[in-house]
């Protein structure tokens, strides 16, 4: 069972005016990339707490999380508004199974996330382990902006890492048209082909396992057309399939 311990704010780097990513030290215990750990703050005596994935490789002691402020929220405004030296509450215990350790083996890894759901994924990438059980890995982001691709410079310092063969990085901008980027929904872009396209990769059951994770919409979209469209189905340990997904609030 996790216990709540004491972390402090080394950083924070507000990307938009909503988007910010929080660094923080804290001696938690060792984690999976893909994993996630519950953030929280004593608010009008009570605690108050939410669950964010790491950002940051199981061997960085930097931890490092995105968030986005939520308007009416109660607890993303004030941690967007911690400063480097103050306090916070942290579960030193990570959970979660949106990692490669639940992921069969295949040709190609797509990862599909939207907005800060792409945490897991970037931890994943930077730890490195276990890539070499896919021929193509393809990291699709998608935002509604341009500038809310607040990794994409990380992004692309993975794939000089991994190799531009290895790693395929699509973005995805659904409000506006933005250079370089698709525009529109995952799903349709999906359906459509472009996203294969812009990928140059297939996206078929006999060669491809699909990690969802973000907007729950999103997810189960994607899933439903992977389903009728692509004759894939859901991935379990006792009937191995090709969706593997994690909603992100």
């Amino acid at each position: 069972m996790s216990n709540w311990i004491t972390g402090r704010v080394t950083r924070i780097t507000h990307h938009t005016d909503t988007l910010f990513s929080l660094h923080v030290q804290a001696p938690v215990l060792p984690f999976t990339a893909g994993q996630f750990a519950k953030l929280g703050l004593e608010i009008d005596g009570e605690r108050t707490q939410r669950a964010y994935s790491y950002v940051n490789a199981p061997d960085d002691d930097d931890l490092e999380f995105y968030l986005v402020t939520v308007g009416d929220g109660k607890l993303s405004p004030r941690l967007a508004a911690l400063t480097p030296g103050d306090k916070l509450l942290i579960t030193d215990e990570a959970a979660g199974f949106f990692v490669l350790d639940e992921i069969p083996d295949c040709d190609t890894l797509w990862m599909l996330s939207t907005g800060t759901a792409i945490g897991p994924f970037l931890s994943i990438l930077q730890y490195g382990k276990d890539l070499d059980r896919f021929r193509h890995i393809v990291l699709v982001h998608a935002v509604r902006y341009a500038a809310d691709l607040s990794y994409l410079p990380l992004m692309r310092e993975l794939q000089k890492k991994i190799g531009s063969d290895k790693l395929r990085i699509v973005t995805v901008v659904s409000r506006e048209h933005a250079e370089g980027s698709l525009h529109g929904r995952v799903p349709a872009l999906i359906s459509s082909g472009e996203l294969e396209a812009a990928a140059g990769l297939p996206l078929t059951a006999e060669n491809s396992h699909v990690m969802l994770c973000g907007n729950p919409e999103m997810v189960k979209d994607t899933q439903n057309l992977l389903k009728t469209e692509r004759e894939m189905r859901k991935h379990l340990r006792r009937k191995p399939g090709h969706i593997t997904s994690e909603q992100y609030w």
